[in-house]
């Protein structure tokens, strides 16, 4: 049980938030440091990023079919798709019951309100998973609007939810890794295998 949950919060429910948090804490964590720069930084010819149109909304890079094998991204890119596929299940499963446009979702235009979008994501999605009953997480009720082939459960999508996050900080905290360590910028990395880790 988290520091906000109650005894009379289902079980499921606290597992799934404490999960949550922990996907959660991660994220926090690889933010430090994540400026403009940094987000939009490329990591190889040919990546997916973020890009201002004309009429001044940032719109990420799309294929479809994506292509085989799939681009590498920049931070900014893997923000935006985080508040993509969240504000999709979010929308559905507590919202109006209907998946926004995925052209409707755009980058906010710097790496601190991406942050702040995210934030309130992850609050607005907790908050409404508290309140979720066993009956709540075994109906597919809520879910049965997901742009999805594969039909799951409140529970399944809570789940998925996590995953999709995990995976997704996870490519952040690689990519931040990757720009902080480009050649050139740390040079004591050339000492070897004898020089101290950074």
């Amino acid at each position: 049980m988290t520091d906000t949950d109650t005894p009379d919060t289902e079980p499921r429910v606290a597992l799934l938030l404490g999960q949550l948090d922990i996907a959660w804490a991660l994220f926090e964590h690889h933010l430090e440091g994540i400026d403009d720069r940094a987000a939009l930084w490329e990591p190889a010819p040919g990546a997916w990023s973020v890009r201002p149109g004309p009429g001044g909304a940032w719109t990420p890079d799309w294929q479809v079919p994506e292509p085989d094998p799939a681009p590498p991204v920049t931070i900014a890119w893997t923000m935006w798709h985080i508040s993509y596929w969240w504000s999709t299940v979010h929308e559905v499963c507590f919202g109006g019951g209907r998946a926004p446009e995925r052209t409707s979702i755009t980058w906010p235009g710097s790496a601190q309100a991406a942050a702040g979008e995210l934030r309130g994501l992850h609050a607005a999605w907790r908050t409404a998973l508290e309140g979720a009953t066993a009956a709540d997480l075994d109906s597919a009720d809520r879910t049965a609007a997901l742009p999805w082939p594969v039909e799951m459960t409140l529970g399944d999508a809570a789940g998925w939810v996590t995953v999709e996050l995990t995976k997704n900080v996870s490519e952040i905290g690689l990519l931040r890794h990757l720009y902080l360590n480009r050649p050139g910028q740390r040079p004591e990395a050339s000492q070897g295998a004898g020089g101290e880790r950074p």
